[in-house]
């Protein structure tokens, strides 16, 4: 029979069942959010305190600061990141020397001080220039490929000559480019922004060869052809192409260009105008007065 009274010393079996505190941690560590507490966020909150205990102090920020600009320029200065020279492809050599003195690189250069979106602004910003593409390619090489403006005509502006392309847009003066003193000329203020009408009325207008001298533009809306040592055709603002088609038509049947005529008025959809010189202007008047007086006698 077991003793009621446990006396000190003797030998007393442990109780299996946990005490009341390793209970409750037991059922602490059966809750997800006390597990992901513990695990992630005591240690996230070990490293976010250290390193916020370090930047405290601006010399280690200086420090790091070092670190990182010295990492990053023994990058840059490899030499596989290194640019040594430039080429320009696509571009005529008058074109090709303007990049370069506008670009004014200094070689070698690493390729992470290139801003190619700037650079390729700069060269796009050059008038003969219609799109470039810029790009380094393996063994060092600044590749700009060049897309340049084609001159077709040469506008004579209030500020001068200029030679345009199909679109009207500015290539470049024409001092820059007195080579291309052969392109047909069109005049007046707005004749860039006409340009592509411009340059249907010079495809009709080829027939009369070195006769053409030019068209200019009248009032920002509409055309005359000007023709060496002929009349001058005023063409309609609306559909001015085919007003000139007649008037060359007329040429071939009837050598209308050739006659003593100062203007041909085409602004007429209906009819045509001519303004005769003033020689021929007497002589029809004589005519008339002739005829007139014939008449009279043989009545």
């Amino acid at each position: 029979m077991r003793p009621l009274i446990i006396r000190r010393g003797s030998d007393i079996p442990r109780d299996p069942a946990p005490s009341r505190w390793a209970y409750r941690v037991q059922r602490l560590w059966l809750t997800p959010v006390f597990r992901s507490l513990l695990r992630v966020g005591l240690p996230a909150f070990v490293i976010v305190g250290a390193l916020g205990f370090y930047v405290s102090d601006p010399a280690n920020i200086r420090h790091l600061q070092d670190s990182v600009s010295d990492l990053r320029r023994s990058i840059e200065d490899r030499p596989e990141f290194r640019v040594n020279l430039m080429s320009v492809n696509g571009a005529s050599p008058v074109l090709a020397e303007e990049i370069r003195s506008t670009l004014a690189m200094d070689f070698p250069v690493s390729s992470f001080d290139i801003d190619m979106p700037a650079l390729r602004q700069r060269i796009e910003d050059i008038r003969a220039v219609e799109r470039a593409e810029v790009r380094v390619r393996s063994g060092g090489e600044l590749s700009i490929n060049i897309t340049e403006r084609s001159p077709a005509m040469i506008w004579q502006a209030r500020e001068g000559l200029w030679v345009i392309d199909a679109g009207g847009e500015r290539v470049a003066p024409l001092m820059a480019r007195p080579r291309l003193t052969y392109l047909p000329v069109i005049s007046g203020d707005g004749a860039n922004e006409a340009a592509a009408e411009a340059m249907a009325l010079l495809a009709v207008a080829e027939p009369l060869g070195e006769r053409l001298r030019g068209l200019v533009r009248m009032g920002e809306r509409r055309w005359d052809v000007v023709l060496e040592n002929g009349p001058r055709i005023l063409l309609p603002a609306d559909n001015p192409v085919p007003a000139l088609e007649r008037v060359l038509a007329l040429d071939d049947a009837q050598e209308l260009l050739e006659r003593d005529v100062l203007r041909v008025d085409m602004r007429d959809g209906d009819r045509t105008v001519l303004q005769l010189s003033p020689q021929a202007l007497a002589e029809l008047r004589r005519m008339r007065d002739l005829d007139a007086t014939m008449g009279e006698r043989n009545g």
